[in-house]
């Protein structure tokens, strides 16, 4: 009897051991994860995206661009804020005051990320759709990244505004499946991420979506760390 209850306290306490160690690295991994992202329990967070191009409604969004805010407000969810998405035409509010994911890139669409690109991703500039040539592009670095039939490419980055608090997430592909990868890509490296810019340094990531048409969103890849040239400083600083 007395070996039973030994091996059964003893089972007690491997299991309670293995537990505790288990909500641990839950607990790091999710402290991560909000340290990464700007977001804690009870917060919010603002979700900006481009209005559907050909649709007159304020709020009409494509479809994977509503995947997109899907995988981001899961993210959120994860960290267990809850996610306000904001209408073009609506106040955003001040940048820092909390955590905003962009998604599109400039344009009539989405006058937030061309605000964006005009005070910070100054080193980034995107073209507008050439229907003589139908070319849609992105240049940061000195390298054009083109949209084609077997290519896309989304520009994800992390930046702050001049007063720091919360970061923004720019995702600006050069469609709503480019857009939805750079979502999907976020989702599944932000640990990786984490590991390589910690919680307070910005970045630049220029992603690949290859045979976007075959195989979606699944072939996505990192072709460029553009840090370095995407962030220019203002050509009129202040003194």
């Amino acid at each position: 009897m007395g070996d039973l209850l030994i091996n059964l306290l003893a089972s007690i306490i491997a299991g309670t051991s293995v537990w505790l160690a288990g909500f641990l690295v839950r607990r790091r991994k999710l402290g991560r994860e909000r340290a990464f992202f700007g977001l804690t329990a009870g917060t919010s967070c603002l979700m900006v995206v481009s209005r559907h191009a050909s649709s007159p409604s304020e709020f009409s969004v494509h479809r994977r661009d509503v995947a997109a805010l899907v995988e981001l407000a899961t993210i959120a969810r994860e960290c267990g804020a809850h996610a306000d998405r904001v209408g073009e035409s609506q106040p955003t509010g001040e940048i820092g005051r909390l955590t905003e994911f962009c998604v599109g890139g400039p344009g009539e669409a989405n006058p937030r990320a061309a605000t964006h690109l005009r005070s910070i991703l100054r080193g980034v500039r995107y073209e507008a759709f050439n229907k003589e040539k139908l070319r849609l592009s992105f240049t940061v670095g000195g390298t054009e990244y083109v949209l084609s039939p077997e290519t896309s490419y989304v520009l994800l980055a992390r930046f702050w505004g001049p007063t720091g608090g919360h970061p923004v997430f720019f995702l600006g592909g050069l469609s709503a499946g480019s857009n939805l990868a750079g979502a999907r890509y976020l989702a599944a490296h932000h640990i990786a991420l984490h590991q390589k810019y910690g919680a307070d340094r910005p970045f630049a990531l220029v992603l690949k979506i290859v045979e976007p048409a075959a195989y979606g969103t699944d072939f996505t890849e990192l072709v460029a760390d553009v840090t370095d040239v995407a962030f220019q400083p203002s050509p009129h600083p202040v003194e």
